[in-house]
């Protein structure tokens, strides 16, 4: 099962690097939406863009065919990274 780390850092099923702020609730239905910002500049968005996503969806798993060719392949839609410290070194 996919787990949710708050502040851990998440690469998208389609190479976008994530980092996971908080959970907040919807007020009218209850769901738990995950609210992260994206690591990266785009067309679409600006760099450290915030987003909120189903926590459901954001944990799914992916389907392989959806993963753009070229891609490194993942099960998740969105996979926690170990991303190691340079200060540690």
């Amino acid at each position: 099962m996919n787990k949710l780390v708050i502040h851990g850092i998440y690469r998208h099923y389609k190479g976008d690097y994530y980092i996971v702020e908080d959970i907040a609730t919807h007020s009218e239905t209850g769901e738990e939406l995950v609210i992260y910002r994206g690591l990266y500049n785009g067309e679409k968005f600006v760099q450290h863009h915030l987003c909120a996503r189903p926590k459901d969806m954001f944990l799914s798993e992916i389907e392989p065919d959806k993963i753009p060719q070229g891609t490194k392949p993942q099960k998740y839609r969105f996979e926690l990274q170990n991303i190691k410290s340079q200060a540690e070194h």
